[in-house]
């Protein structure tokens, strides 16, 4: 029998709230038995959404929050406001504290990051966080980070992030040896900013058992496949990320148009039906769901905050799949034996802890 798996969930967050978030937690649940939730929300509005889902109900624990976070919220706010009371704040803190293995949240990114940072701090050794997603390819899937938790990164950065997205890989794909990608504006050693020449540098230098450098690629590699993950920083992980959301938009909609425009295109349509059901598949974002944050002491887990039931069962999954593959112990290991100092790092990172706490304070209080 496979081992528990307890997956703390913000039952609020996300545009729809619990109905979406139970809806997609029982659909994961049949597909993994093993999982058992820790629900965290304002009772008035999880409760009665609960009692749809009986054997959810009898295999979850729901702890009752009055105070939730908006999708409107700035971090800061949301910190002042939630820290320590409000359902994500305490999904998160399930986490830290050991009473769940990972937390999924379809809530405010912004609030998600800052709360999850404050709360459970960074890995030692890695500066800054990044946010990794899944993206659909000719091949299949691979993975591209950051893509909107770090603006700007020094080369040392983009290399924590090529390290944890190879971890990431072999954790959901079963590869030995993911194929890693430098994002750029050409795949020459000459082209691209200092930061990541040299981050190019350092990875080929790297030697590492479970990364493999296929040197610099460019954006329309990204749906091509060739690499398993890409790496840039957050600033333009985020365009890339929001352009290809738009551009499979619009391709619908140009479908839909021109199957519709003359009795002949509505003929021909329902003998290619087959072909555009399948078209309409792998551009369904809700078959990819589910961004990790990467970097922090605890899995933690975005989905889309406009996504459905079977889109939030699929941020789910993700969770559950890191946490089955150990992706934290992949990740430490790694940078152990790049970083023989990591030790030293920890006891930065505690000065560090208490640095960001004092920001952060005095950003609320100024706010």
């Amino acid at each position: 029998m496979s081992k528990t798996i307890t997956i703390a969930l913000d039952a609020m967050g996300g545009d729809a709230g619990p109905s979406v978030v139970l809806a997609g937690a029982e659909l994961s649940r049949r597909r993994y038995p093993e999982i058992r939730y820790i629900l965290h929300g304002e009772a008035d509005a999880v409760l009665p959404e609960l009692e749809k889902y009986p054997t959810l109900k009898e295999q979850s624990v729901f702890h009752p929050c009055d105070v939730s976070i908006s999708m409107e919220e700035k971090p800061s706010q949301a910190l002042r406001r939630g820290r320590r009371v409000s359902g994500m704040w305490k999904a998160i803190e399930s986490v830290k504290n050991g009473e769940a293995d990972v937390m999924v949240s379809a809530g405010n990114t912004g609030a998600l990051m800052a709360m999850a940072r404050f709360c459970l701090r960074m890995m030692p050794g890695i500066e800054r966080p990044a946010l990794a997603a899944v993206w659909p390819n000719v091949r299949g899937e691979s993975i591209v980070l950051d893509v909107g938790a770090t603006i700007g990164a020094d080369a040392e950065q983009l290399v924590d992030f090529a390290l944890m997205g190879s971890c990431m890989a072999r954790a959901l794909y079963d590869l030995d040896r993911p194929k890693v990608g430098l994002l750029n504006v050409g795949v020459e050693e000459v082209k691209g900013l200092e930061e990541v020449r040299l981050a190019g540098t350092q990875l080929k230098e790297i030697d590492l058992p479970g990364l493999e450098y296929a040197g610099f690629v460019e954006g329309d590699d990204i749906g091509r496949g060739n690499v398993d993950v890409i790496v840039t920083e957050g600033f333009s992980g985020n365009i890339a990320l929001k352009t290809a959301e738009g551009t499979a938009r619009q391709i619908s909609t140009y479908l839909k148009d021109a199957m519709s425009r003359t009795l002949m295109a509505r003929i021909g349509y329902l003998f290619a039906s087959k072909a555009f059901s399948y078209i309409r598949e792998k551009m369904d974002p809700r078959k990819v769901n589910g961004a990790v944050f990467l970097g922090l002491n605890g899995v933690v887990i975005k989905s889309h905050g406009s996504t459905d039931g079977e889109g939030f069962a699929a941020a789910i999954d993700v969770g559950h799949n890191t946490v089955r593959n150990r992706l934290q112990e992949k990740i430490s290991a790694d940078l152990a034996r790049i970083r023989p100092w990591v030790e030293e790092d920890a006891n930065d990172s505690a000065v560090e802890s208490s640095q960001t706490e004092q920001n952060v304070q005095r950003e609320t209080s100024n706010d």
